[in-house]
């Protein structure tokens, strides 16, 4: 088991790292620009060409059945899922097989939206409660993974 992280912009670095520490996971932290990560042989950066959708094919590329990715692209996370890993947004929501088809349309309704020229306003902004709903999520996403294992 494995995480990978789509680190451009995501908040929860940190608190990645201390749950992979904990169960001794090998985390990817993927980004097409610098970022600074622990001295780990555990944790990897990996430093993509810039360019869109690059950090998500090189982790889509590498996510196995059993592995986690962290992020908030949807696109992303439906082809984690396709290939058996799990998946799970800086909130701490985790998407599903079941719940990602929704996401999807979701995401398409959004773009549409805005390429009209309305003003959508945006997410809203990431708070504590994230960040906590993150971390019992993310732990409950490995064990959930441990437990397929054995």
């Amino acid at each position: 088991m494995r995480i990978f992280i789509d680190a451009d912009a995501c908040p929860v670095k940190d608190e990645v790292y201390k749950v992979a520490a904990r169960y001794g996971l090998k985390t990817f932290v993927v980004s097409n620009g610098f970022i600074r990560t622990p001295l780990s042989p555990a944790i990897e950066f990996v430093l993509v060409d810039a360019g869109p959708d690059i950090a998500d094919d090189w982790i889509a590329e590498r996510a196995e059945p059993g592995d986690l990715v962290v992020t908030n692209d949807i696109p992303l996370a439906d082809r984690a899922l396709k290939k058996g890993a799990a998946a799970i947004a800086p909130n701490g929501r985790a998407f599903t097989v079941d719940s990602i088809g929704s996401a999807l349309a979701g995401r398409a309704i959004g773009e549409h939206i805005r390429s009209t020229g309305e003003i959508t306003g945006g997410p809203r902004p990431f708070a504590a409660g994230d960040r906590s709903r993150f971390l019992q999520a993310l732990d409950e996403a490995v064990n959930r993974e441990r437990r397929k294992r054995r």
